[in-house]
């Protein structure tokens, strides 16, 4: 059986080393520079402003986030090409 990369596991990985924003399953926001991303879409980043569902901002230096746990990205227009 072949393994293929959909669209947007490559997105993600042409995303690497720019700003994104993401919002996990609980409904907190979280924005910051993507360092790594895997082809199950974890997600290492740092430099990250979180946002709580509340409104409660807080800053984190780095964060590993299981893909599976991802609601949805946003990644750099200039990436739409």
């Amino acid at each position: 059986m072949t393994s293929t990369i959909g669209i947007p596991i490559k997105l993600l990985n042409e995303a690497q080393g720019h700003v994104v924003t993401l919002e996990i399953t609980s409904g907190q926001v979280y924005r910051g520079k993507l360092l790594e991303a895997e082809d199950n879409m974890n997600v290492q980043l740092k430099d990250i402003t979180v946002t709580a569902r509340d409104g409660r901002v807080s800053h984190l230096d780095q964060v590993y986030i299981r893909g599976s746990h991802v609601r949805f990205f946003i990644v750099p227009d200039m990436l739409r090409r």
